[in-house]
């Protein structure tokens, strides 16, 4: 066994070792779902930055910029930081709403609809989310181990189920902080190693196709188009929102968010520089392949198993963290309208259950499909266009229209998967499409149920007295 293969090895056995370790905390379901509320600053925004740089901002991002992206691939990244910040707006919102997950909120303001189609939406787009991750991980170990793909999805499919499954969200904080810095660091090291053994940034330069330097080859309206594709899933996707409501107050939210944004632009650009270096020195080989087979080729074995569990980091906290999100609208938003046997006494064996269900399923979605990029922006499109005007409009007015909430839900989503299916006419893209119809009826009908008076409150808000002073 190779040194590489060693190192992986025993990276992953120490995630699990966390996960184990992370089991002892949790007492209740509270705990498994969000860590008992009581993430700092520095954990949220390491759990936040490693869920968001995943197999689309890794592995993705070095197969884009290896393909027609090049260089602007990073914006890809850029994007996702920027739409985090605009998060940090609605984030003390989020806190306090006292929430588990996004369907809560909704059907709280909106009704037993509203949320229902919302928990379908979120969850189906996680468990294909989580395939993604899946299956970025498994391109590396194929690549390390020189197994087939499908093996190698199996096997990364059993590890992250095992480790999401031991600790839930606990578990996940824990490796996510450790797995974000081990990003950075690993990142950091390869980018410059890589270059010398490529020859050099000028030697990489005179081997790379016309156009490949560009800094917004991607073009001005793709990276718009990102931002708001990121600000809107990232504001209504579970896995995120999640984490917000994990912080201890409403102002952790915020600087958590704050800081994660950062982070993830600072780090943008570094994949990109190595889908580039894959290009010049490796031209021919599968896009998706870029980044292992320049840690395989050109960095020494040390580097290259630090760099290769980094990514392994970043693609296993976004599976995880897409694999609990999932279980999590399951048990607390669908299980309990088909099933009376759902109680706080057990609802943790039940949200065990549901991690080991939606990972087997997001497994099987990644043998099926090995897209990483297009079939991200799908997901974050289906479960954003409908559910982000009726979401955003709940957290920060005291009062709205539930027919708005609901029309609004379906119109979006709706015109979203019909756009996307019609090939995103004109350029534009299927999320902007989706989401401007659903917040134009969200308002036509607003406003004419606001004259009649018909504008209502949430229908249900937990109490919760004894917390008003940490959220103060």
């Amino acid at each position: 066994m190779n040194l590489i293969v060693i190192i992986v090895a025993v990276y992953l056995a120490a995630m699990i070792g966390i996960g184990l370790y992370a089991k002892r905390q949790v007492k209740s379901s509270t705990d498994y779902h969000l860590a008992g509320r009581r993430l700092g600053v520095t954990m949220m925004a390491g759990t936040l930055a490693a869920t968001e740089i995943g197999g689309g901002s890794s592995v993705g991002v070095a197969s884009k910029a290896y393909g027609d992206w090049g260089l602007s691939a990073g914006w890809y990244v850029v994007a996702a930081g920027i739409g985090i910040v605009l998060v940090s707006f609605v984030a003390p919102a989020m806190r306090r709403s006292m929430a588990v997950t996004v369907p809560e909120v909704i059907g709280r303001r909106y009704g037993a609809a509203s949320q229902t189609i919302t928990a379908v939406l979120g969850s189906v787009a996680l468990v294909a989310l989580a395939a993604v991750q899946i299956t970025a991980t498994a391109t590396i170990v194929s690549t390390l181990g020189g197994v087939d793909l499908e093996w190698a999805i199996l096997a990364t499919g059993v590890a992250v189920i095992v480790y999401t499954w031991i600790g839930g969200m606990w578990s996940v904080t824990l490796t996510d902080f450790v797995q974000f810095f081990l990003i950075v660091g690993g990142f950091a090291i390869a980018v410059p190693v890589a270059l010398h053994n490529a020859g050099g940034w000028e030697s990489v330069v005179a081997r790379l196709p016309e156009g490949q330097l560009g800094f917004t080859k991607i073009g001005v309206p793709t990276i718009l188009g990102l931002v708001v594709l990121y600000f809107m899933t990232f504001s209504t996707g579970q896995e995120a929102v999640q984490r917000y409501y994990s912080a201890r107050t409403p102002r952790v939210a915020v600087l958590g968010s704050l800081l994660c944004g950062g982070l993830m632009t600072v780090y943008a650009f570094i994949p990109a520089v190595l889908g580039l270096i894959a290009l010049a020195v490796y031209p021919g080989i599968n896009e998706n392949s870029a980044l292992s087979t320049v840690a395989v080729g050109l960095l020494p074995p040390v580097v290259a198993g630090l760099l290769l569990s980094a990514v392994i980091s970043a693609t296993l906290s976004s599976a995880s963290g897409n694999m609990l999100g999932s279980s999590t609208i399951f048990i607390k938003d669908l299980l309990p309208k088909f099933s009376a046997k759902v109680t706080e006494e057990n609802e943790l064996k039940y949200s065990r259950i549901g991690v080991l269900v939606v990972g087997v399923l997001a497994t099987l979605i990644s043998l099926w499909s090995q897209a990483i990029i297009p079939l991200l922006i799908f997901a974050f499109t289906m479960r954003s266009t409908g559910p982000f005007c009726a979401f955003i409009a709940g957290l920060v007015l005291r009062k709205t229209s539930r027919l708005a909430g609901l029309v609004s839900i379906i119109v979006g989503t709706v015109a979203g998967f019909a756009w996307e299916v019609a090939g995103e006419p004109f350029g534009v893209a299927a999320i902007i499409a989706g989401s401007t119809c659903g917040v134009l009826s969200f308002w036509v009908i607003h406003v004419i149920d606001a004259r009649r008076g018909r504008l209502v409150g949430d229908g249900a808000v937990p109490a919760q007295q004894d917390e008003r002073a940490a959220l103060s």
